[in-house]
């Protein structure tokens, strides 16, 4: 039996008709003759929905009980009993009530399809995994229940149930999706049309993708190497080389006439790993593509013009942009060069060729030798003096030295004189090599004459393996030297990577490395404003520029107070104060070094605008569910006493003294709530500011306890109080502590059952007395107990109260020194363990905190 098909309806959002399509599809299927069963359908109230079932056989629905609640879901089994062709199992994220086998109702889909059955389900963008946190950033309302992105990825069929924001609205407006005592707030809030729009965009990119994953599988699955222009991708070749960023602008623009288009910038480096690009060029221009919505790859090939292409094809990329070739006409005779070759593998894609400023100016490579000055000089001396040497010692006696002889002995002279001064002495020792085998060995001798063919055949032989021999042997010594400090390179590269991950200042690890590493006085990273006027003499104006972050001795105030410097950019310099002028190597690992302090900088400055941000938006909620609190919980015993005294000053209606009795009273009991709640507000507030005065004094806890329960009056004399009468003073403001105590007894009070009073008590342990106010209520979930020390936050948003009082309490409580800890009744409920110092040290005052 093989597995069933999983078909999704997607949408953007509730109401587009994910459920409707999805119930017209199963009656166009039983209409083909197929066995369709309805396993669950939620028709939310809407009429339409409803009737669209019609005769479809449905599944009954289970029933399970929990938390005295009695829930409806899926009955899994019978739908597995019942064994149809195709199943309807609405909203694919829907959480399970506990108790059910599985957590989720993809699970029960996916026991479905195992059994062989084809499912039918729909959900919306929203409770994508991937998407939660966008969502809930665009919307302002978090989304609890979510299913994995892979579980809809693995779906044989997603299908886009769309439909315009203003057309959504308007079914709104008919009654068509809400309650029309719910339409005004859908409206006003999460069904705003900006909301919609973007909700509507990220679905459409998300199914774009999923095509995307599709079309990728079929070309690969059926070996289609050619490209399928179904959408614009743009691939710019980069050499990291200086022409790198105008062809990067370049493909960008192309991208930019395709609505959509995607811009990618490869470069290939070589796989043995020695001649790379300049790492600080490559860097700026990784920065560019990514600045202009692009990403960047990096690639090993043997072979760039072969890479490039397979890269290309890989992406299915339509437009692939190269640089004209930098190398010289010499240099073009002899090779097509990468771009012309690439071109001529390209097959239907487009190539760009685009010309530059360092187009056939060659690649400027080094044509001296690879060794040290004093090698090359030491090579030269072996080769002048070291060959008439060694003439002079097989000649004796001459006759028993033959040409073969001589050419082996000159021959092994000239690698030894490679392999101590390189090529170009080595190839003087060949070329006077020649001439004493031609002088000494060839008949005539002493004579530069030749006779016989194979003479002048074996001198030539000699010529060319000599040459060749030392040109051999100086590109080896070039590649190992190449090889020593690109790994010397690569070291200190990941010594800095490593030393920025996990670092809370990555500026200034990298400066700090920097600076060790090629013993310098002081790296100072400079900044001048990208609009300011590049006037002559600014680059020396210390008024031009500012020190962004330094490390070290007699940091650099100007570029040109420095031994060494380093653009970065337009506003960004690295002054170096050292060892003077740089060898070229060093100067291109320290402009890499560069770009990454470019990068670090950018990403401190990031992150502190996230937390900005993150400040402004935590006000903003306070902001936001403080009004939400005014407009309820002070407004309530406001109006309430408001109604009571105005009552009371009434000419119209005559009260008797019980009546006026009980009217004073609640005007006296409502304005008390409203002082106690504007008290928390404004203590709340100067807990948040630091300014909370706290007066430190040795105070007897059973004091502090007896005061807060004559506080909360009647209520508080069903408390049961269990303190050991040699209970040490602690130390604490005893003022504070009652306002503790009171809220804390009062919200064990309120979720106490009658019959179970909460029960005040407490112990000493390791220098402190723990308080616990024990109640045996419903208690808190673990994951869920530091909800109810945020402030305007109740459990379960139901209640009376701004949530103020606990919140308050661990803040009073840590003020003074302590810590306020829910924890688990052992049996049942929840105990609130207030902790205080003891006091050994005496009675003394704090400031303001």
């Amino acid at each position: 039996m093989g597995r069933g098909q999983l078909r999704i309806y997607l949408g953007a959002a509730p109401g587009v008709g994910k459920t409707f399509a999805m119930l017209e599809e199963a009656h166009r299927r039983r209409g083909r003759g197929a066995d369709v069963v309805v396993g669950f359908v939620e028709v939310h109230g809407r009429a339409r929905t409803a009737e669209q079932i019609g005769d479809l056989e449905v599944v009954p629905r289970r029933t399970v009980h929990y938390r005295g609640g009695s829930f409806e879901e899926m009955d899994l089994d019978a739908v597995l009993r019942r064994k149809p062709e195709v199943a309807l199992v609405d909203e694919l994220a829907h959480t399970n009530v506990p108790g059910s086998r599985n957590a989720k109702r993809w699970q029960d889909i996916e026991e479905l399809l195992d059994a062989g059955i084809t499912v039918l389900s729909t959900v919306n963008i929203q409770h994508l995994e991937s998407l939660n946190d966008v969502v809930e950033r665009i919307t302002g309302v978090p989304q609890r229940e979510t299913v994995p992105d892979e579980v809809v990825r693995r779906a044989d069929q997603v299908e886009l149930t769309d439909m315009t924001p203003e057309a959504l609205r308007r079914r709104m407006v008919h009654g068509n999706v809400y309650a029309k005592e719910k339409i005004d707030a859908a409206l006003g809030n999460y069904f705003r049309v900006g909301n919609l729009t973007a909700l509507r965009e990220l679905a459409l990119l998300w199914l774009a993708d999923k095509v995307d994953d599709q079309l990728d599988r079929y070309r690969a699955d059926h070996r289609i190497d050619d490209t399928w222009e179904a959408r614009e991708r743009v691939v710019v070749a980069l050499t990291g080389g200086p022409e790198g960023e105008t062809l990067v602008r370049r493909a960008a623009r192309i991208a930019d006439r395709g609505k959509g288009a995607d811009l990618m910038a490869v470069h290939v480096s070589p796989s043995d790993g020695l001649v790379g690009a300049d790492p600080t060029q490559l860097a700026r221009q990784r920065l560019l593509v990514e600045s202009l919505g692009g990403t960047f790859h990096q690639v090993l090939g043997e072979d760039i013009p072969s890479a490039l292409i397979e890269f290309a094809r890989g992406v299915n990329a339509t437009q692939l942009v190269l640089g004209a070739s930098r190398r010289g006409r010499l240099a073009q005779l002899f090779s097509r060069g990468v771009a012309l070759t690439t071109m001529s593998l390209s097959g239907s894609m487009d190539v760009h060729l685009v010309p530059h400023q360092q187009a056939g100016r060659g690649r400027n490579a080094a044509l001296g030798s690879a060794l040290s000055r004093h090698r090359q000089v030491a090579g030269f001396v072996l080769a002048v003096v070291g060959l008439p040497l060694l003439i002079l010692g097989v000649r004796l006696p001459e006759d028993d030295v033959s040409l073969a002889t001589g050419e082996l002995l000159l021959l092994a002279m000239v690698i030894a004189v490679a392999l101590v001064g390189g090529m170009w002495p080595a190839l003087l020792a060949a070329g006077g090599g020649f001439l004493l085998l031609n002088w000494f060995y060839t008949e005539p001798l002493h004579s530069f004459e030749v006779n016989r063919l194979e003479n002048i055949i074996a001198l030539a032989v000699f010529l060319l393996v000599a040459a060749s021999v030392s040109v051999v042997v100086d590109q080896a010594a070039r590649r190992t030297r190449e090889a020593a400090r690109a790994s010397a390179d690569a070291q200190s590269l990941a010594t800095v990577a490593g030393s920025m991950v996990g670092n809370p200042r990555p500026l200034i690890g990298l400066l700090e490395r920097l600076l060790e590493t090629y013993s310098l006085t002081s790296v100072t990273l400079l900044e001048r404003p990208a609009d300011a006027p590049r006037l002559p003499g600014s680059h020396q104006d210390p008024a031009t520029w500012s020190v962004v972050a330094c490390v070290g001795e007699r940091p650099c105030l100007t570029p040109a107070d420095a031994d060494v410097e380093v653009p970065i950019d337009d506003s960004l310099s690295l002054a170096l104060r050292g060892p003077g002028a740089l060898p070229a190597e060093d100067r291109r690992v320290i402009e890499a070094y560069a770009a990454q302090a470019a990068l670090a900088l950018r990403q401190e400055r990031l992150a502190r605008q996230a937390a900005s941000a993150g400040t402004i938006a935590e006000a903003d909620r306070m902001r936001t569910a403080l009004l939400a609190a005014v407009s309820h919980d002070l407004r309530t015993p406001l109006a309430a006493a408001k109604a009571a005294v105005t009552s009371l000053r009434s000419d119209e209606v005559q009260f008797d003294p019980d009546d006026e009795v009980e009217l004073l009273a609640t005007a006296d009991e409502s304005l008390d709530r409203l002082a106690t709640l504007i008290a928390n507000l404004l203590d709340l507030s100067r807990l948040q500011a630091g300014v909370l005065g706290v007066t430190l004094l040795p105070t007897a806890a059973g004091d502090s306890v007896a005061r807060a329960l004559d506080e909360l009056g009647e209520p508080g004399r069903a408390v049961v109080v269990d303190l050991p009468s040699d209970l040490p003073p602690v130390q604490a403001d005893p003022a504070l502590l009652e306002r503790v105590l009171v809220n804390v007894i009062g919200n064990a009070l309120r979720f106490s059952p009658a019959d179970r009073p909460p029960t005040v008590t407490a112990r000493e342990e390791d220098s402190a007395v723990d308080l616990l106010v024990v109640d045996h209520g419903p208690g808190i979930p673990e994951d869920q107990r530091d909800r109810v020390f945020v402030p305007f936050q109740r459990l379960g948003d139901s209640g009376t109260g701004m949530g103020l009082g606990l919140a308050l309490s661990r803040g009073l409580t840590e003020a003074m020194g302590g810590t306020l800890v829910p924890e688990t009744t052992p049996d049942g409920g929840l105990t609130m363990r207030v902790t205080l110092p003891l006091d050994d040290a005496g009675t003394w005052q704090s400031g303001a905190r």
